[in-house]
Formats: structure tokens, C-alpha cells, sequence
């Protein structure tokens, strides 16, 4: 039986992106059994990878200690491919037959095109996500039958936010249109989450509170249920991309032509002005109703 080790990411949007290369890799050999090493936070992206054997979680420490922690986990067993997609240096010390160490840190361009061109896969693999009939389940009784709008009006920091209210005017735009369309509000853990998902809640009559309720794989399960997701640049537009749902990313302060959702239905609207740097309160209505309407018609 062949050991695979993936070193990947911290963080949820990066981690989702990874997954692309996983699935090849898995796909490529079914008798293997995989080792995978992430950040806590992360962990839940790859809580149901049908061939996972190990889940190494780590948190970051001081003075980088965290990797001679890791190390120290999986350096007592001989590898037959190490896949690094944290650069991390700790698989330069591992028995391996074949190792594959793939830069990191920000660069030009769309990270799962360099992630799969680093394994010699052209096209790059798109990420995916995998559940258990268990979350698809609870996201059956949260959601029930008829369209669902998904919004995920947070972010990992005030900057990359598109103004609530926004929100609400694209969804009864969209609703005026779905015959007995929902909004389903997406939001991570923590009392930040809360608070900027607070604005659309309130605004939305009715609409399903999933802001710190569902764990990964069950988030993807919802998600994969929604007619569209729009919502912010975040780990959960990645997740929505890599579910299969029609995902628009809202962008300004981020760049797009690195962190574009991935995904078999996607779109981007993108304020105006220099990209990475352009506030998102340039991101009219208008201009997300149109990428919605087109994406939905896709």
C-alpha cells in the first residue's frame, strides 16, 4: 500500500485550493493511503477525503516550531511521494522516493494553476469538496426544497466586505425573479462573523442563519444545494467554487487574478480602480446584479 504525505495550508480559502491536485492525486493511485497536514482552522476541508489514513493538525508556534513538531510526527516512515504545498522545508529531511515541493507565498497568477503545473497536470485540476450523506442530510433539513440564494457577506478583515445593504438589494433582485427563493446567510465561527453578518440577517425576513452553525464538509453540502452563492472573497467563496454551486466572488481589495473562485461556474465582479487596492463601495449594485443574471443563465 503506497503513503502519500500532503503538507497544505492554514488557511480555508488555500486549503480548498489544494484540494484540485489531492483528488488528481488520489484518482491516480486508489491503492494509496494519505497523510494530510494542515491548520486547525483549516482541518474540516479535508475531514471526508475518502483515502485519508492520518489527519495531522498543527497550530503555528514561535519561532517556526510548529515544523519541527510536524516533522518529528511523520519522519519515522518512508514515503513514496511527498507533495509540500507549503514549501515548508521539513520534506528536504524525509525518507521519500519522490518528492514534490511546490512554492509558496503570493505570486502572479491563479494558485491552482500553479499547484497543478508544479505536478505536470495541464489543465490543473479544479478543487472539489468532499462530503458524507450525513451532511448532506442536515444540509436537506436546513435548506428543504426550492431555490436558495447563498450570501456571505463576511471576510477575514473589513477591507474585503461589500456593504450589507448591497447585499440585500441584489437578493430581492434576484428573488423578484426565483419563485420562492430563500437567502441563506454563510458565516464562520467567532463573534467578528457575526457581527458583519448581523446587517443582512436582520434585513432579510426569513432568511436561514448558517453563521457559525455547520462545520466544513456540512458548509459544502449547503452550499452544493444553493442555485448561487455571491459573497465576498473568503475561504467559503472558495468552498462554494469547489462544491459545484454558480459562484460569484465579489473583489477590490484582493486580487482576482490570483484568488478568482475556481470552480465548474464562476464569476467575479470586481470594483474599480487599481486592482488589490480599490475600495469595495465601488462595486455598485447594478454591476453584481448583472454578473448574477448571467451566471444563473449559464
Amino acid at each position: 500500500m503506497k503513503k502519500i504525505l500532503f503538507i497544505t495550508s492554514s488557511r480555508i480559502g488555500d486549503a480548498v485550493i489544494s484540494c484540485g491536485i489531492l483528488e488528481r492525486l488520489r484518482l491516480e493511485h486508489p491503492e494509496a493511503r494519505f497523510t494530510i497536514a494542515c491548520g486547525a482552522v483549516a482541518e474540516g476541508v479535508f475531514a471526508r477525503f475518502p483515502a485519508l489514513e492520518r489527519l495531522i493538525v498543527f497550530e503555528k508556534r514561535r519561532f517556526s516550531l510548529h515544523w519541527l513538531w510536524l516533522w518529528r510526527q511523520v519522519a519515522g516512515q518512508i514515503w513514496d511521494l511527498v507533495v509540500d504545498v507549503r514549501s515548508s522545508g521539513i520534506s528536504l529531511f524525509l525518507a521519500a522516493r519522490r518528492r514534490v515541493i511546490i512554492k509558496g507565498g503570493r505570486r502572479p497568477g491563479r494558485r491552482y494553476q500553479q499547484l497543478g503545473a508544479a505536478l505536470g497536470y495541464e489543465p490543473a485540476p479544479l478543487p472539489v469538496t468532499w462530503t458524507a450523506p450525513a451532511d448532506d442530510a442536515k444540509a436537506a433539513a436546513l435548506l428543504g426544497d426550492g431555490p436558495v440564494i447563498a450570501l456571505a457577506p463576511t471576510a477575514n478583515w473589513d477591507g474585503k466586505i461589500w456593504p450589507p445593504e448591497r447585499f440585500v438589494a441584489v437578493f430581492e433582485a434576484l428573488a423578484a425573479a426565483l419563485p420562492g427563493a430563500r437567502a441563506a446567510i454563510f458565516g464562520g465561527p467567532g463573534a467578528d462573523e457575526a457581527r458583519r453578518a448581523a446587517p443582512v440577517l436582520a434585513a432579510i425576513p426569513g432568511a436561514v442563519d448558517l453563521v457559525g452553525k455547520l462545520s466544513l464538509p456540512e458548509a459544502a453540502a449547503c452550499l452544493r444545494r444553493s442555485a448561487i452563492f455571491i459573497g465576498n472573497d473568503s475561504g467559503l467563496m472558495h468552498l462554494a467554487a469547489a462544491a459545484g454551486t454558480p459562484t460569484l466572488g465579489l473583489f477590490g481589495r484582493s486580487k482576482a487574478s490570483e484568488y478568482a473562485p475556481a470552480g465548474p461556474r464562476t464569476a467575479i465582479a470586481v470594483a474599480p480602480g487599481p486592482e488589490g487596492e480599490a475600495p469595495m463601495t465601488g462595486l455598485q449594485v447594478t454591476d453584481v446584479l448583472k454578473a448574477a443574471r448571467t451566471l444563473l443563465c449559464a
